[in-house]
């Protein structure tokens, strides 16, 4: 409670005891829940779903705010607003944390089995999973709590099954052979977008094949030794001379005599890299493949599923990766085949979540086939029914569309949405002795068939051994479950889709997909997407490509992409850089309300965000400073009416301001510039209302022909004011509203803008007020050059031209009290006293009389000792930086900070010079 019984508000700001209740208070009465409305238009935005497995970033608080902004903006502007939270299953991240804590208790899935392992996966989503949920909660966001969907939950693994049996319907996935990215660690495979490239140091190795029957050799390098293994050609420019009579020659595998390797030719070498020449190796490098499938080679895959070299790598089976690179060397350096090394840095493939180094393979998977998803997404945006901001990025986005390849979109993981697909064992049967009587032979699978084995073990070898078109025969892609209904003559497919596949559904999903739900109806298309530019083409275009498809609609009318959150200096946040910065310290250290206007004040579309603890420490201080203000308000006499239409031009001027601001506020909100936004409103509140109005009404509310009206305007502009700020800074803004009305049931949350055409629009008061601000800073800058006290009252004199406000009485009590003024007059350039500090202003001239106020000889002996001083830091500032040895080797924020020392200083020194001038022309 408050100390002051004047005013509920405490005397100082504490966040730590307004945000956990105001926040307990808004989910207890359901202030965000959202249902649909006909009479309102809707407004609608999903949440990106966080990992499951995640802890609140920066990345999240600035996704979140922005989010929230729009949404709580969108609800005081009268919108039927929907914002939908979810949370995403992870399945790569999450399976690995359960695998490592089985791992500690000395087991692991396989000794579980699937279905124990899955129960303690979900046992783990419950005891840990939320986290991330109360954090977000934490950080004030509006989300529909009640609505918060898991893409493992039933709903979304209904639409999940029918998503897919309509796209293996019509042929958009199938099942085939094709190189893909494996992980060794994870066991599975990965898309494109589930890669990073690392640099890292290298060797760059050389190693000759001998042509066969020939004193020649062709020479070939590759950071990959042990890949030789699996070499079936040597591909060379079909224009480069120095190889043009090898073309179609046999060369000499050194460690498998019956392999031949054929010379091909084919465009896609680059003759000037290297020797021109280059090995082929199909099954384990993506531009080999592509090689290998043009000229109908042979694809020798040498990896086990955990990276070790298999049967087909002969002497070296059984040794992993980097063992056989090293032992492949050493025996080609014993034949003498070695022909050089090179270190060199390049591109390592790297999985996102486990880190290891990723291996391309030759596997059987399943995929979508995007081209003709990607194309229909694409001309989405290319028509306007999708816009993508900032805009820079829709070169981007074509080129990656006009470039896609086919998503795997299958996982060799337990935890996910399992593949909705069956196999007919009785079907299976049949097509393997058709298949064997078709080639004439025993099959592996009609083997393992006639031998007895189980339905799981021959449909293994089935899967693996017979073409992907007699496997489609025996195929069946279900909704239901046919596996528990027929488990004698179903077995559904053990792998599981990539956890984006889901998410893809995400927009349409969460209202309710496949089902013809209301919602639906209602929120789709959605309103805006806001998320991270680096998920657009693992996210975004592939929730374009399903929802164009599958709802023939676009999933939002607007893709907004923000920028990256790096540290004061610029630098990108990692844990080796050991600078992350935690959200929830800052939450801790200075509120939500700071941290959230900070990261809003600090968003250009386009723009990374430096984040500057400062600046969030400042915005701290500036929730402090309307806290103060409303309980200067809520101290001030109550007024006998809340009068919108004052007289005084004081008043008038700060209503005009606010209708300004809320004006340009709807305008800056609806184009998604949150920086000017919050910039406008803090530029309102901190300079106009708190400084200048605030200041000016003290005086107004010592008249009583003025008092009443300056009452009500005070608390109209306050009102007006918190609700501007509520989107940004939405816990201080409740609780001042609740103080401010003296009621703490009714919610700022549900309230609207100020209706502007409520609002005065007095431009003379504008100018007048220009006018008069002009003049009591002018005043303020004399005191300042002449170093008089601030609390020193002084007397001023004028020159302004007939009609000017600072001849009207309604402003020169103000002019007086703001200007700390005992006498303000008139007079002329003529008849003002000639030792005088003066000011001019764009419509008038001010003196203030100096006679007697100081003492002219000593102020100038203090300015130029202060003069020496400045002008001997300059200095040694200017030979810091103009060592080469320090601006190269100091850190860079050192050199950055001497830079700006320097400026200031500089500036220093340039107004001491102007003061000493006009001290010596005065002293005569």
């Amino acid at each position: 409670m408050s100390s002051d019984p004047t005013t509920p508000l405490d005397a100082a700001y504490d966040h730590h005891q307004i945000e956990p209740p105001r926040l307990q208070r808004w989910l207890d009465a359901r202030v965000f829940h959202a249902e649909p409305d006909p009479a309102r238009e809707p407004y609608c935005i999903i949440l990106p779903p966080p990992n499951v497995t995640g802890a609140l970033h920066m990345g999240h608080a600035l996704n979140a705010t922005l989010q929230d902004i729009l949404v709580r903006y969108h609800r005081m502007r009268g919108y039927c607003v929907l914002w939908q939270p979810g949370i995403d299953h992870a399945g790569i991240a999450t399976q690995t944390i359960v695998e490592r804590q089985l791992a500690e208790e000395g087991t692991n899935r396989h000794e579980l089995g699937r279905e124990t392992f899955l129960e303690r996966v979900w046992q783990w989503k419950e005891q840990s999973g939320g986290r991330i949920i109360e954090q977000l909660k934490r950080i004030g966001a509006s989300c529909d709590w009640d609505r918060v969907r898991f893409t493992m939950d039933e709903p979304s693994s209904r639409a999940v099954r029918e998503a897919f049996v309509r796209l293996w319907d019509e042929g958009l996935i199938y099942r085939g052979e094709r190189l893909i990215n494996w992980d060794p660690v994870s066991h599975t495979a990965l898309s494109d977008l589930e890669v990073e490239y690392e640099e890292r140091d290298g060797e760059l190795w050389e190693f000759a094949y001998p042509v066969q029957d020939s004193d020649h050799e062709i020479v070939v390098a590759t950071t990959r030794p042990e890949t030789m293994l699996g070499d079936v050609a040597v591909a060379v420019h079909p224009d480069d001379e120095r190889y043009r009579e090898l073309i179609g020659a046999r060369l000499r595998h050194p460690f498998f005599p019956e392999r031949e390797i054929i010379v091909i030719a084919d465009d896609a070498v680059d003759p000037e890299f290297g020797t021109g020449a280059v090995k082929i190796t199909p099954a384990h490098d993506p531009t080999d493949f592509d090689i290998g499938h043009r000229h109908g080679l042979p694809m020798i895959n040498i990896l086990t599923l955990d990276a070790t070299i298999n049967e087909n790598g002969g002497p070296f089976q059984g040794l992993d990766r980097y063992a056989a690179r090293e032992e492949v060397k050493a025996r080609l350096r014993e034949l003498g085949l070695e022909r050089g090394t090179e270190a060199i840095r390049h591109n390592v493939t790297v999985s996102q979540r486990s880190g290891a180094v990723v291996e391309p393979m030759i596997s059987r998977q399943y995929f979508v086939r995007t081209a003709p998803l990607a194309e229909a997404a694409q001309k989405a945006v290319q028509d306007g029914q999708t816009d993508i901001l900032p805009d820079s990025w829709i070169k981007t986005w074509n080129h990656f569309l006009d470039n896609i390849q086919d998503w795997c979109i299958s996982r060799q993981l337990w935890w996910g949405h399992r593949i909705p697909v069956f196999y007919d064992i009785q079907e299976m049967e049949r097509v393997i002795r058709e298949h064997a009587a078709a080639k004439r032979e025993r099959t592996e699978a009609s083997i393992a068939l006639e031998a007895g084995a189980s339905p799981a073990y021959v449909l293994g070898v089935a899967l693996r051994t017979l073409p992907d078109d007699a496997v489609r025969r025996f195929s069946r892609a279900s909704t239901e479950d046919l596996a528990a209904q027929e488990p004698d003559r179903y077995i559904q497919e053990a792998d599981v889709l990539d956890t984006w596949f889901s998410s893809a559904l995400w927009p349409f999903s969460t209202l309710g997909w496949p089902e013809e739900t209301q919602d639906l109806d209602y929120w789709y298309p959605t309103s805006t997407l806001i998320t991270g530019f680096d998920i657009l083409f693992f996210w975004v275009a592939r929730m374009m490509m399903m929802g164009v498809h599958l709802m023939h609609d676009v999933p939002f009318r607007h893709v907004v992409l923000h920028a990256i959150v790096r540290d004061e200096h610029g630098e990108k946040m990692s844990k080796t850089k050991g600078n992350v910065i935690d959200p929830l310290e800052l939450i801790n250290d200075w509120g939500a309300d700071a941290l959230r206007f900070t990261l809003a004040a600090m968003t250009t579309l386009g723009r990374d965000i430096s984040l500057d603890r400062k600046r969030i420490e400042g915005y701290r201080h500036f929730a402090n400073k309307i806290w103060n203000a409303c309980r200067f308000v809520l101290r001030s006499p109550e007024p006998e009416r809340l009068n919108i239409d004052p007289v005084h031009p004081l008043n008038r001027w700060i209503l005009s301001e606010i209708r300004e601001v809320t004006q340009k506020t709807i305008e800056r909100l609806d184009q998604y510039q949150f920086g000017a936004y919050a910039q406008g409103v803090y530029q309102l509140i901190w300079d106009r209302y708190c400084d200048w109005y605030i200041e000016g009404a003290k005086v107004l509310l010592q008249d009583p022909e003025t008092a009443d009206e300056t009452a009500a305007t005070l608390r109209v502009a306050m009102d007006a004011l918190l609700r501007l700020l509520h989107p940004a800074m939405p816990y201080v803004t409740e609780e001042l509203f609740a103080a401010l009305h003296g009621d703490p049931e009714r919610l700022l949350g549900l309230e609207s803008f100020v209706d502007v055409d409520t609002l005065p629009s007095d431009e003379e008061s504008i100018g007048a007020f220009g006018i008069v601000a002009e003049a009591i800073q002018a005043v303020r800058t004399i005191r300042g050059e002449n170093n008089l006290p601030p609390n020193q009252r002084l007397s001023a004199l004028y020159e302004a031209p007939e009609g000017s406000p600072l001849a009207d009485p309604r402003w020169t009590g103000i002019i007086r009290q703001l200007a700390r003024l005992d006498g303000w007059a008139p007079t002329t350039s003529e008849a003002a006293p000639a030792f005088s500090g003066t000011a001019a202003g764009a419509t008038f001239q001010i003196w203030v009389p100096l006679e007697g106020l100081i003492d002219v000889a000593s102020e100038i002996e203090r300015l130029e000792k202060s003069l020496q001083q400045t002008r001997k830091e300059l200095e040694r500032t200017q030979k810091k930086l103009a060592n080469p040895s320090f601006v190269e080797r100091a850190p860079q924020e050192v050199v950055e900070e001497q830079r700006r020392r320097m400026a200031e200083t500089q500036e220093i020194l340039t107004r001491t010079e102007a003061q000493l001038e006009r001290l010596r022309s005065l002293a005569g």
